[in-house]
């Protein structure tokens, strides 16, 4: 029989204080903590507020030279109110964290664009209630597939570079007419670009569903006449087997699928090793005219669409409607800043 039980109090984690969100967003608040954030923390910052969340592991390979260091700066922002944190329940092991963009973060970005925190939209409610989306896993799948080709890029070794990367709610703000996609990018390598729009599946709807996207992909390019192409990231092969047969039949019926270039790829596709990096040997066009079994690298596919033009310089935020469902704020650049060197005496 159990007759000192352990107190409740000693059952919780340690949790850091913290400021209220009054306190955090207070105008002599943010003077001060300007005075401590570096460029690193406030690109940050900038890239919570356009992807909505990032994980500690994602944070740690865009930023950050290891875990650890990146763990510890978290905390002295999540103390700062500059970021908030949560951790999904699984039911085996244990989640990473989860970083949203924090009321004081909403402050400091609005100040150093000259608005006001309200002209954001943001909402701390709002963010913070992402750990209960039922999109989150979807969300977070799709951070990944750009965070790891923000790591790549890092690499000194990498021939390539990740130079654009939109939000799916920025792509709904200029395409959301037609098409939503989940992502935008624009991979640079060896004096050659490609640009692509990210269908990312988690294999929650029929083949055939997704199949159904494609002629409003053909129509966007009718009406602005760019032709993107359109990337699809899946789980499994066996998944990128099924979709790539309902694609090829939506396709052929298409008045000009020259309009629709498209490519596939699995996560459990192994690329010399690597089954993570998008850039790697592991996509495979999808033409039922000239059907290829070869795999290839994310910059080899703009080879096997001779009829694409080189990507144009991104359209700007300021070419986003104006209701007042966007801001003025920039997508910010993929690669963080170099790391902000210490003063001396600190």
């Amino acid at each position: 029989m159990i007759t000192n039980p352990t107190p409740q109090r000693a059952l919780r984690g340690h949790r850091p204080a913290r400021l209220s969100e009054r306190a955090a967003t207070t105008g002599n608040y943010i003077a001060r903590l300007s005075e401590h954030l570096t460029d690193r923390d406030r690109w940050l910052a900038r890239m919570l507020y356009e992807h909505k969340v990032l994980t500690t592991h994602q944070i740690a390979e865009i930023a950050h030279p290891s875990t650890r260091a990146a763990n510890m700066r978290l905390l002295q922002l999540y103390k700062w109110r500059l970021v908030d944190r949560f951790q999904p329940f699984i039911t085996s092991g244990s989640a990473p964290m989860h970083y949203v963009l924090d009321v004081a973060g909403a402050a400091v970005l609005a100040r150093e664009n000259g608005l006001d925190p309200r002209d954001l939209h943001y909402k701390h409610e709002r963010a913070i209630g992402t750990a209960h989306s039922l999109h989150l896993a979807h969300t977070v799948g799709t951070n990944s597939f750009f965070t790891a080709l923000i790591a790549r890029s890092r690499n000194p070794q990498s021939p390539g570079q990740l130079t654009t990367w939109w939000s799916e709610a920025r792509c709904r703000r200029h395409f959301g007419d037609v098409v939503r996609p989940d992502g935008y990018g624009r991979w640079h390598e060896h004096h050659a670009s490609i640009e692509w729009f990210l269908e990312f599946d988690l294999a929650t709807e029929r083949p055939d569903r997704v199949a159904a996207k494609l002629p409003r992909y053909e129509q966007l390019a009718a009406t602005t006449g760019i032709t993107t192409p359109v990337l699809i990231w899946m789980p499994t092969i066996r998944r990128e087997a099924h979709v790539r047969h309902a694609l090829a039949t939506t396709l052929d019926a298409l008045d000009n699928p020259a309009l629709v270039p498209m490519a596939t790829s699995s996560a459990d596709f192994h690329a010399h090793g690597s089954c993570s990096d998008p850039s790697a040997t592991r996509w495979q066009p999808l033409d039922s005219r000239r059907p290829s079994p070869q795999r290839l690298r994310l910059a080899e596919l703009s080879q096997t669409w001779p009829h694409l033009t080189s990507p144009s310089p991104a359209p700007s935020s300021s070419t986003a409607p104006a209701d007042g469902s966007s801001t003025d704020l920039l997508p910010p650049p993929p690669l963080a800043p170099p790391p902000t060197p210490r003063r001396p005496g600190r």
